[in-house]
């Protein structure tokens, strides 16, 4: 049976609530006892005590009358008004003993009728014939008293001496009345005192012990109840902290029926989505950049629109790849390639750039938001071109084992080629089949810079676009100013050298020389070019740009340009 949350926590308050009642309810037994003792001593038994103490005394203060009565009348001279002012205190204290007598049986018939409390009623049935005795006592002794003050008056000395030994006796008997009753109240109520004690001191035991075991149990049950509650909840805890470190393979065991069985069982369903997710994202990333098939997956990249950006576009392309192709069997031209790409992709992927795909043994990719920030694709688009040219060289060195021999190797280079600018960037293609890729004249002049390495001899060549937005922290060469197929415009090409901190003193001065001689070359002044670029050989032998120029100069020397020529180069071929 599914048990709600709300009732499990319901349950154990009411569990606690219930104790909470036991507990109240054997406190209550338990000092009503002890409530009913201290009543019979507050109401009854102590009152008593007091009155009959307050009867001897006044039975004591009629004695103290009587010797003073008698003292005085043994006088040489019997004073008459002393004699009657004692003789008036000593009648007045026996009324009002007696008074006291009669409220104190009156009490005892109140306490006798009273059901209320629990009482001695032997013992107070054995007081109430005391309290009499005790009046009877009294008033013998008086009587006694008043005819031994006329037989003191008559002066016969024989009946005088036998009413005052009666007199003595009477007293004795008072005494002796008056100290069972005391005695009897005195039983009483410390008998009734230690009852009270020790059932104030066996409540507060059982109370405690009713106690410790309501709260053991409420513990017991609250725990044993909180238990699944809690259990379910680290469990959900922990497979959250294990999807959270990557964990997809994570499943939460439900032993509840509960809320929180449910969630668990959608906590399952979502971490299943999620590896579904990732196997989706892990098998497209083979074919498709990991971070684009994140974001389709995401819905954060638009479906059927396409964005204007500014971006960095770079092709590369493997120098004799069909030469090289025909000494190949099949599977060891997909391996070959298969390495190949992998380093090349490696250094383009290290720099956040897209691989967009594979042309052959071409390799197209891009830079640009939202993968980059605006101010570093073009930066970073270079340091990948210049980390795959390091790459190259590992990949020349694995040749010998990627192929099981070690002579006859082919030579491997690149050519790559890099362009900066507005590009259209989205998810093109039929409604069947889609590619998130760029289009655009940038990318049309990254491909032709790529193909123009061939007849400059260089191994990366950028456009001036490419070059202003990568900083100074990059070294460039001006090539030449070159109008490709498919543009009107010419587009000045640069060469990438490498990081500017990294240039020796040799490469600074080629670079120089080599500028020097371009502006010389534009400007048709041939002897002061070649000599500029004869500079540059010299500080870099075999390198190819000089050569290229001195060539053309050779042939316009040979053959001029025509009236108007801007300098511009016009490339034949692709």
């Amino acid at each position: 049976m599914r048990l709600p949350i709300s009732l499990k926590i319901f349950s154990i308050t009411l569990a606690l609530l219930v104790l909470m009642v036991v507990v109240t309810w054997l406190s209550v037994l338990n000092f009503r006892q002890l409530n009913n003792q201290v009543r019979a001593l507050a109401d009854t038994y102590l009152p008593l005590q007091q009155q009959v103490a307050s009867v001897e005394i006044l039975i004591r203060q009629q004695m103290v009358h009587m010797e003073r009565v008698m003292g005085g009348m043994e006088a040489a001279k019997p004073d008459p008004a002393f004699l009657e002012q004692e003789s008036t205190h000593f009648d007045m204290r026996g009324i009002n003993a007696d008074q006291i007598i009669d409220s104190s049986l009156r009490m005892l018939g109140e306490a006798e009728a009273q059901q209320e409390i629990e009482l001695d009623r032997v013992t107070l049935a054995v007081l109430g014939k005391q309290l009499p005795a005790i009046q009877i006592a009294r008033q013998n002794f008086h009587r006694t008293f008043r005819l031994f003050q006329i037989e003191a008056e008559e002066g016969t000395p024989r009946s005088e001496k036998i009413v005052r030994d009666a007199l003595l006796r009477e007293k004795d008997a008072v005494d002796i009345e008056i100290g069972k009753a005391i005695d009897t109240l005195n039983k009483l109520t410390q008998e009734t005192a230690s009852q009270a004690k020790a059932e104030e001191t066996r409540a507060t035991t059982l109370n405690w012990i009713v106690t410790a075991i309501a709260t053991a149990l409420g513990l017991l049950f609250a725990t044993f109840v909180t238990r699944s509650l809690v259990d379910s909840v680290k469990r959900l805890l922990g497979g959250t902290r294990a999807v959270e470190a990557g964990d997809l393979e994570v499943e939460i065991e439900v032993k509840t029926r509960d809320e929180l069985a449910t969630l668990a069982h959608s906590f399952n369903h979502m971490v299943g989505g999620l590896r579904e997710k990732e196997h989706i994202r892990e098998t497209f990333g083979q074919y498709v950049d990991p971070r684009i098939v994140q974001r389709v997956l995401e819905k954060r990249l638009s479906a059927d629109r396409g964005e204007r950006q500014t971006m960095s576009v770079f092709f590369s392309d493997l120098e004799g790849f069909t030469r090289l192709c025909e000494g190949l069997t099949p599977d060891m031209a997909v391996r070959f390639l298969n390495r190949y790409f992998a380093l090349m992709s490696e250094g383009v992927r290290e720099r956040q750039g897209i691989v967009d795909k594979y042309i052959g043994d071409a390799v197209m990719a891009f830079w640009g938001p939202p993968f980059v920030e605006p101010a570093d694709h073009a930066r970073l688009a270079c340091l990948a071109a210049l980390d795959q040219m390091a790459r190259l060289v590992t990949f020349r060195a694995a040749l010998p084992e990627l192929f099981g021999v070690t002579h006859g190797l082919p030579e491997v280079n690149v050519r790559m080629g890099l362009a900066s600018g507005e590009v259209t960037v989205g998810n093109i293609g039929s409604e069947t089949s889609r590619g998130y890729t760029v289009i655009g004249d940038i990318v049309n002049l990254a491909s032709r810079l790529e193909q123009a390495n061939k007849f400059y001899g260089t191994r990366i060549l950028v456009s001036e676009g490419t070059r202003n937005m990568a900083g100074d922290s990059l070294a460039f060469r001006e090539i030449d100013s070159l109008r490709v197929i498919g543009k009107l415009e010419p587009v000045r090409v640069y060469e990438l050298i490498g990081l500017a901190s990294e240039l020796n003193a040799a490469t600074r001065s080629a670079v120089a020389d080599y500028e020097t001689g371009l502006a010389r070359y534009r400007a048709q002044d041939w002897d002061a070019a070649e000599a500029a670029f004869r500079s540059c050989l010299s500080a870099m032998p075999g390198d190819r740009p000089a050569q290229v120029m001195l060539d053309r100069i050779a042939a316009f020397r040979q053959s001029p340009p025509e009236a108007g020529w801007d300098g511009v180069w016009v490339a034949g071929s692709k």
